[in-house]
């Protein structure tokens, strides 16, 4: 075989190159030229021209709903109509928060459109807003994404246009300054911007965004929470939420599937601080386009979605059953309410999966039957209607959720490790005493039922007064111990005081 001279190679190299920058990324294979393979509903930037046919309003829908797909092959003008409105809205399980939201919601309304779309921009802010607001969409091209054209003050609308030229799933947020406090606030959303031949269709599209809340009273705090400026500086959050509030899809608002589906999760995170690892426990990703673009990944197990953007996961359901979506950044599952459930219905498939379902540390007291008892308690607590039957349901719930992993569902404890709730000497003896214990922790010897125990319970302090008080009540008033009651009251006047010391004399007196 003949050799090229050296000034033919570089300019066949040359060749290559330069036409590989013409087309786009490309492999470069000698002087073949090699396409990789890509999702087949990419699309590169661009304008598809002038708005086709009539006008279309916009559909928009609140979380975690998401509008049906476009089925459109022409680029139009599409009118989207969104309001700001502030108003307050629960957080948690009693806890109320003024939040600033586009549309009513947190996250704000899910916006549908096309690539190559002329978009109408028409955004209000609500007579009773105490704040102006605008609009920075991550999808626009353009200076500040439309937050200078849309500043709009209470009682007034402002409009501005924007042709969509890149496909993908972006954030859009407020960014009027203190623009921190505004998306803290809640107002953050997503805008699907579809490629011309649109995604591939699935059972279920759903919209689910994570953000972080910083609020005056500690997690869980009953009552009106305000902004705490301080904390958000700080980055620490009092809660990491999804949709919003604590249990905003648990129980009757869980997602919902069955199996043998494709389920796509449009995932977001408005931030304002802090990254996400999105990840739902007993499901592998078949496909995720990580930070919105327009790469996938396959057989992903954790994904991470930076604050202010976004991704689509995508698998199939296999097996029935309660999967939790968490960030795994796992005390923010568990201690600050980053927790969400899809409950898949269907046909058991043993080869697949021979297990039992969800584990109650998993759900805790975001199961559907527990939060019925502690909505109930937290109502009969706020009207002052609390009876011990309520504490003890609610109790009980929270137990489950919280203490059964090591003291047994029934109480009975680990032999040698964990001492029993059950017909508890130690108990029984000064009920108010286990106040303390949860307060506050405990280590060392200890002897119970004439038998010794040298463990460590840690101090339980992300429960709230309440909480304390209804776990005790119920374990008090079960598995024949002696019954009585603790108040909440109780629990936080033994919370302000200093934790006592620990250790063997400590823990083993009476």
């Amino acid at each position: 075989m003949k050799r090229l001279p050296q000034a033919a190679l570089i300019s066949l190299t040359l060749a290559a190159v330069v036409l590989s920058f013409a087309i786009g990324p490309q492999v470069v294979a000698g002087a073949a030229i090699v396409a990789p393979a890509v999702a087949p509903e990419v699309a590169s930037a661009g304008d598809f021209g002038a708005p086709q046919g009539m006008p279309i309003r916009a559909v928009l829908t609140s979380p975690p709903f998401v509008p049906p797909a476009l089925k459109r092959n022409y680029p139009a003008k599409v009118i989207v109509e969104l309001e700001v409105i502030e108003k307050e809205m629960p957080i948690s399980e009693g806890v109320s928060y003024t939040f600033w939201t586009f549309g009513g919601t947190v996250p704000g309304s899910f916006i549908r459109v096309r690539q190559g779309d002329t978009v109408e921009f028409h955004l209000k802010n609500h007579p009773s807003s105490k704040m102006p607001h605008n609009i920075d969409l991550h999808g626009v091209t353009g200076p500040g994404g439309g937050a200078a054209s849309s500043f709009t003050a209470p009682g007034h609308e402002s409009q501005f246009s924007f042709k969509a030229l890149n496909e993908g799933i972006y954030v859009y947020h407020c960014a009027t300054a203190p623009v921190g406090m505004h998306v803290a606030n809640g107002m953050y959303g997503l805008i699907l911007v579809e490629p011309p031949g649109g995604l591939a269709a699935v059972d279920h599209e759903y919209y689910v965004m994570q953000g972080d809340f910083y609020t005056t009273g500690k997690y869980r705090a009953k009552g009106w929470q305000g902004f705490d400026m301080e904390k958000a500086i700080d980055e620490r959050p009092t809660y990491v939420l999804f949709n919003g509030a604590e249990g905003a899809l648990t129980g009757d608002k869980a997602l919902r599937a069955k199996t043998n589906e494709t389920v796509r999760l449009f995932v977001g995170n408005g931030g304002p601080n802090l990254v996400s690892s999105f990840h739902v426990i007993g499901a592998i990703f078949d496909k995720v386009r990580f930070e919105g673009g327009s790469n996938f990944q396959q057989n992903v197990q954790t994904t991470l979605i930076p604050a202010g953007g976004a991704a689509v996961v995508e698998y199939q359901t296999k097996v029935p059953g309660s999967y939790v979506m968490v960030d795994h950044s796992i005390f923010r599952a568990f201690n600050k309410g980053a927790l969400a459930i899809m409950k898949v219905d269907g046909p058991e498939n043993k080869e697949i999966y021979s297990g039992k379902e969800v584990d109650s540390v998993y759900l805790g007291d975001r199961a559907a039957p527990n939060m019925a008892a502690v909505s109930k308690a937290t109502a009969a607590a706020a009207s002052g209607s609390l009876t011990v039957r309520d504490q003890v349901n609610a109790g009980k719930a929270l137990f489950n959720g919280t203490c059964s992993v090591c003291h047994q569902a029934n109480g009975a404890g680990l032999p040698g490790v964990f001492p029993p709730l059950a017909k508890s000497d130690y108990l029984n003896a000064n009920p108010k005493r286990a106040i303390g214990v949860v307060i506050h922790g405990l280590s060392g010897k200890l002897k119970v039922n004439g038998k010794e125990y040298e463990s460590t319970m840690p101090p339980m302090s992300q429960l709230n007064d309440d909480e304390v008080a209804n776990i005790l009540t119920y374990v008090l008033n079960s598995w024949d111990n002696k019954g009585t009651h603790i108040k909440a009251a109780e629990v936080k006047a033994e919370r302000a005081k200093t934790a006592p010391k620990t250790g063997p004399k400590a823990a083993g007196e009476h």
